[in-house]
């Protein structure tokens, strides 16, 4: 078992977006997945109960009252959703626990400016293990100023970006489908998927 947790302190930052569909990836894979949901309002596993049985399968279940940490041990993946917020003693243990931690981030100055601490903080329980943290920059254009301004506030922090994933209604769409851009029909969520590969390259370190 290998296990990803998607985490940042502010709300709206794409944290259900990321995890539900590395999840459908792993699915699609042919590999056995189980999706974590620690936070209270569990969208991820209400994105779950929209999903066709007829689409590779994702299990879950609810973790945010897990008073120890308790990963199943017998899926290929676990993907963990964490909530806004996230921090103290039981963050620490959840770092500690995972192979991979991805910290989506939205390049504007408020969500930044709620991300600094975070990172700092993370930076720092895993001081040694600094190729377990990446970043996803979410709903920007690598191109643009905005994509130039994550880059410089990163830079300190010495943390990758190992993805840009563009602004598009198609996320939206598969999610209130309980659906991913991994799913069939593929072709239709070519460049999304393609915007992946990178991410998905260095899971599988």
């Amino acid at each position: 078992m290998r296990a990803v947790m998607v985490a940042n302190p502010k709300g709206g930052a794409g944290k259900t977006t990321l995890a539900t569909n590395l999840a459908g990836y792993f699915a699609n894979q042919e590999l056995s997945v189980s999706l974590c949901d620690l936070d209270r309002q569990q969208s991820s596993l209400r994105w779950m109960a929209f999903r066709d049985p007829g689409l590779p399968s994702v299990t879950g279940y609810f973790g945010g009252n897990q008073m120890l940490i308790n990963l199943p041990q017998e899926p290929d993946w676990v993907v963990l959703d964490a909530p806004a917020g996230f921090q103290g003693y039981k963050l620490n243990d959840y770092l500690r626990a995972v192979d991979r931690v991805i910290i989506p981030v939205v390049p504007s100055i408020f969500d930044m400016a709620a991300t600094e601490d975070f990172l700092n903080a993370v930076r720092q329980d895993l001081r040694g293990r600094a190729a377990k943290i990446g970043i996803v920059a979410m709903r920007v254009d690598p191109r643009t100023r905005a994509a130039a301004m994550l880059e410089e506030f990163l830079r300190h922090f010495d943390i990758p970006i190992l993805a840009y994933l563009r602004n598009t209604q198609n996320y939206v769409n598969v999610a209130a489908a309980g659906q991913t851009i991994f799913d069939p029909p593929r072709s239709k969520f070519k460049r999304d998927a393609e915007q992946w590969a990178s991410l998905l390259e260095w899971l599988k370190d």
